[in-house]
Order: C-alpha cells, then sequence, then structure tokens
C-alpha cells in the first residue's frame, strides 16, 4: 500500500470551532479520519499531521522529500507568503496536491495568491473536506503500483 502524508498548517487544528461559515464544522479530527478511511478505499496508506509551527511542516516536506512521498498540503495562510515552505515543496520528489478548503479567490485579495502552487501537481480549492478525498483518489491514480511505506 502506497504511503501519503497528509499535512495540514496554522489554525487547522482549530476545524470545527474557527470560523464555521467559512471552514465548516468538520474538526480536524473528523477530517482525518476521512482521510485515512478514503486512503484505504482507493489503497494507500494516509497519515494525517497538522502543526501551528512552520519549522515543523518545513521538516515533514523534507521528511517527505527524501522518502519520496506523496503530499496533500493545506498550509492554510502560509500558502500566500513563506517562501521557506515553497521552497521546501519544490524539493519534492513525488506528487504534491495543495488543498484550500475555502475558495480562495473569493476571498480577501492576499489570499489569491499561492506561493506553493506554482510547484504543486494539482491544486484543489473551494471543495471543503470533499477536497481531501479528491486529492487523494488523484494520488491513488497517479501513483502507479502500490510500494512499501
Amino acid at each position: 500500500m502506497s504511503r501519503v502524508l497528509v499535512l495540514n498548517g496554522v489554525n487547522l487544528g482549530r476545524l470545527g470551532s474557527r470560523e464555521p461559515l467559512v471552514y465548516g464544522t468538520t474538526t480536524h479530527a473528523e477530517l482525518a479520519d476521512t482521510c485515512i478511511a478514503t486512503g484505504r478505499e482507493v489503497g494507500l496508506a494516509v497519515e494525517v499531521r497538522q502543526t501551528d509551527d512552520e519549522a515543523e511542516l518545513v521538516a515533514w516536506l523534507h521528511e517527505a522529500a527524501d522518502d519520496g512521498v506523496p503530499v496533500v498540503l493545506n498550509s492554510a495562510a502560509w500558502s500566500h507568503y513563506s517562501y521557506a515552505l515553497r521552497d521546501a515543496c519544490a524539493q519534492l520528489t513525488a506528487p504534491l496536491v495543495e488543498v484550500h478548503l475555502s475558495q480562495t479567490h473569493a476571498r480577501e485579495e492576499f489570499r489569491h495568491t499561492s506561493v506553493v502552487s506554482p510547484v504543486a501537481t494539482a491544486t484543489i480549492t473551494g471543495l471543503g473536506i470533499e477536497g481531501y478525498r479528491a486529492a487523494l483518489r488523484f494520488l491513488a491514480s497517479s501513483t502507479g503500483k502500490p510500494s512499501t511505506p
């Protein structure tokens, strides 16, 4: 079974209580369960992580680069200005799918640009939790034969 990391950035641990009109009412724990279940359905071993520490997220991306592991990434606000994060993403050797719960282009102007998008294999915005499912289905269809984690 192929391994995939689902990495979530700043404030995503507050899902369910943070601006539910924008981000929905699903908690991060429920999101993690959904990702793991979707992974199982499509033959992926999914590990979900969340951090409010940018350096930790960069370290996880380095780990994924070194191990050749595909990544689903919602770097949240860091997407719009963190060149360190962009540079870590550029080092990935397996596909990267950038995900945003909200439609970033319909929000504040500073959210219209992502420094991650140019180095991502694909970007999914505005589908809520379904965006994670779509990202995992895409990775399952594009990773080829399962490999050992």
